[in-house]
């Protein structure tokens, strides 16, 4: 059981530190849960942190089962095996799209209060969430930043399904998992305190790393 997300995040930092001889890593984290963890990631390798938006599509009444997600870019990644299953609509999944679309756009505006997103090109990557479930959040993530040009890519999460952790190795160029619980169940339910990230949290803690960078 990890105590929260800090701590996840200190213990990520132990193992990612092993895979980075890069000197200018550039920490990425999905929010909001996703940016305690980078934030202490950032801090043991001395590196910038910033945030990569992305929001998983969410079936209709089953809100936390992923059949998709979208992110920053354009990008959109279907499970479409499970949207069959569900016998749901185009229709219904562009609503979906639609509403998850301009709740990223309202993120990116509030965490960003103005500032250009730190560049990608030619850096190591390291991608990074408070865990992996189905994965739909972070395929999309990996692929829109794999589109921006980084010099290495590596998904490092604290705890995940084995499965998924296996699924993601063809689209990066690295998985860090810490910690890969069989039976999975749920992020939530290896930590003690899986409280929400609020969207002040995401602020305090992006405006603190960038005081804090070397």
């Amino acid at each position: 059981m990890l105590k929260d997300r800090s701590e996840a995040g200190r213990v990520l930092a132990a193992r990612v530190i092993g895979s980075i001889s890069d000197q200018d890593p550039l920490v990425l984290a999905l929010p909001r849960g996703g940016v305690p963890v980078g934030f202490e990631v950032a801090r043991v390798l001395r590196a910038e942190l910033d945030i990569f938006l992305v929001r998983k599509l969410g079936a209709p009444g089953h809100e936390e089962l992923a059949i998709g997600a979208v992110a920053s870019g354009g990008i959109r990644i279907l499970n479409t095996a499970l949207i069959k299953d569900l016998h749901l609509s185009q229709e219904i999944i562009e609503q979906i799209t639609t509403r998850e679309h301009r709740e990223l756009k309202r993120r990116e505006v509030l965490y960003r209060a103005g500032s250009a997103a730190i560049p990608i090109r030619g850096r190591t990557i390291i991608l990074t969430d408070d865990g992996l479930a189905t994965g739909a959040s972070m395929k999309a993530a990996s692929k829109a930043v794999r589109a921006e040009g980084p010099h290495r890519l590596i998904v490092a999460v604290p705890v995940a399904s084995r499965q998924t952790c296996d699924e993601l190795r063809g689209d990066v160029d690295e998985v860090i998992c810490a910690e890969t619980p069989e039976p999975f169940m749920s992020v939530g339910s290896w930590y003690d305190d899986f409280r929400q990230t609020t969207d002040e949290d995401v602020k305090m803690l992006l405006e603190k790393a960038a005081r804090e960078v070397p």
